[in-house]
């Protein structure tokens, strides 16, 4: 999950495992795998940014749970 805005400057968090698309013209837009779009102020590259970022602290997690398993 990353936390992004919307144009409103309310905090929100959305699942990044269910973007489909994003797109800037010029507000960026996430649209999901399930239909929902939404509109935010962070740009694509700070959406993907945060994505990099989320997946490599829930592997890390993986990795930690699964040597601590075999020890």
């Amino acid at each position: 999950m990353i936390q992004l805005t919307k144009l409103n400057g309310a905090p929100f968090v959305i699942n990044c495992d269910l973007i489909e698309t994003i797109q800037e013209n010029p507000d960026t837009t996430i649209r999901l795998s399930n239909g929902n779009v939404y509109i935010v102020m962070e740009s694509s590259q700070k959406i993907i940014e945060l994505t990099i970022e989320y997946r490599r602290q829930v592997f890390k997690d993986l990795l930690t749970a699964t040597q601590q398993c075999n020890s």
